[in-house]
């Protein structure tokens, strides 16, 4: 049974950090491409940053340079660091994980706001 469980959200002022994590199971996890999306309230889900088995990122503009995404295949994990949050960053953050199918964690909130 494939798992994904993120862990790291909360509530942070504009300016601040976070890290998220997301803990795999039950999946050939060096072979996939792991992902963070978000789902802003009201909005469409979104694609964060990816990560290839390989190592290439994928970062979406409006966080590059203030998010980055890492793997740990060891501890079959994946983070996103994300630094300088702005409240437009509100969303529901969802761990995916891709290869022949997809599969997505249960969501972690993560709110911007002083």
């Amino acid at each position: 049974q494939v798992q994904l469980v993120e862990s790291g959200g909360g509530l942070v002022q504009p300016g601040g950090s976070l890290t998220l994590s997301c803990a795999a199971s039950g999946i050939s996890f060096s072979l996939y491409t792991m992902a963070w999306y978000r789902q802003p309230p009201g909005k469409q889900r979104e694609l964060v940053a990816a990560i290839t088995s390989g190592g290439r990122t994928d970062i979406r503009d409006s966080v590059k340079g203030r998010f980055t995404i890492s793997r740990d295949n060891a501890k079959k994990t994946v983070s996103l660091q994300m630094n300088s949050l702005k409240p437009e960053d509100t969303a529901v953050y969802y761990c995916n994980a891709q290869l022949r199918y997809n599969h997505w964690g249960r969501g972690t909130q993560v709110t911007v706001s002083s």
